[in-house]
């Protein structure tokens, strides 16, 4: 059949986590139908199970190619991998039955995307621990779409509302991260976050840049890093053209970010970033131990598919109750649609 709107695959992630829930919690609204036509790659009996969860009225349409997808509103079709069964399936319980699920999950569209099958894609959040019990040693998404699409240069984006961080290191020891500080890697990645605002639609984006160390070293007093890597990566993409501020002390220069100060910043490390953005998109509630919102996403960039992703994990302790937030994967859909 023609597919006027682009098709997005929206990996289960790990079912015995809140993936599959807040995937069937999306797809009720309008939203995504608007946008796109979401295709779910895992496995039917969860998704089946997962609109009971959820409290909503859609059929499951198992799949087995793209083409079958049926556009209905009123189903969810899932490219059924038929991975799991329901004796397998202890929800809320890190297992290698369900890592490997999700792993495949994972892959699978990863194909699907470089086949050009689907337009983009997005991904319901996995455990790492599950992830390595099924013999699938990877750290997250991120670095599983980097090893299947053949990609080396890559980084994270967080996005939060007006918030864009992209990382010069993720999902390494915070020694390890200083290290990654080069002139080239800086470059790079104010680069990637430059061609993604520029897809976005922000056609000259003010791009603001952190220091690695305190103060962005107080002109060499607590270290070289901004003065050997950094602040010639900043002068080497204003000489290419891109407006650049930095790098600057990171305690002062977040406060500008969340106010709205850059259309993009440059965070040296995973922490470094993430906080911000989480502050600005994870709201707690300390007296009733829960959280009241979770939004925020994750986009991969550098990689030849589109791929955007929940910022919260599995939360085990949620699955099967109904009750997990889905306003960070609909801002998901809504991020690969407009990428796609």
């Amino acid at each position: 059949m023609t597919h006027i709107k682009p098709i997005i695959g929206i990996s289960m992630g790990d079912p015995a986590g809140i993936g599959p829930e807040i995937i069937a919690s999306a797809l009720a609204k309008p939203l995504p139908r608007q946008l796109c036509q979401p295709v779910v790659i895992g496995d039917a009996a969860v998704m089946r199970a997962a609109t009971g969860f959820a409290g909503v009225k859609l059929a499951v349409n198992p799949i087995r190619s793209i083409a079958d997808a049926t556009c209905d509103p009123a189903a969810i079709d899932v490219f059924d991998l038929n991975l799991i069964q329901g004796t397998q399936l202890q929800l809320g319980e890190v297992s290698a039955a369900a890592g490997h699920a999700a792993f495949e999950s994972v892959r699978v569209m990863i194909d699907l995307a470089m086949r050009k099958q689907i337009a983009a894609t997005v991904t319901a959040p996995i455990h790492k621990e599950a992830l390595a019990l099924a013999g699938h040693h990877f750290p997250g998404h991120t670095e599983i779409f980097g090893h299947f699409t053949g990609t080396k240069d890559f980084t994270m984006m967080l996005a939060a509302g007006q918030i864009r961080v992209v990382h010069v290191s993720t999902h390494v020891s915070l020694r390890q991260a200083c290290d990654a500080v080069t002139r080239g890697r800086v470059l790079k990645v104010i680069e990637l976050g430059f061609d993604a605002c520029r897809k976005l639609g922000i056609e000259n984006p003010l791009i603001g840049v952190a220091g690695l160390n305190p103060h962005a070293s107080d002109g060499g007093l607590f270290g070289t890093e901004e003065a050997e890597a950094i602040i010639p990566a900043c002068n080497d993409a204003r000489a290419r053209g891109m407006r650049i501020e930095g790098p600057q002390p990171a305690d002062t220069f977040f406060p500008k970010v969340v106010a709205g100060a850059y259309d993009l910043a440059v965070a040296m490390y995973h922490d470094q970033g993430h906080i911000p953005t989480k502050l600005q998109g994870f709201k707690y509630d300390a007296p009733s131990r829960t959280w009241t919102s979770v939004k925020g996403i994750n986009v991969s960039l550098g990689m030849p598919i589109v791929r955007a992703s929940v910022d919260h994990g599995t939360a085990f302790d949620q699955a099967g109750k109904g009750t997990a937030s889905d306003a960070s994967l609909l801002d998901a859909i809504e991020y690969a649609a407009k990428m796609a």
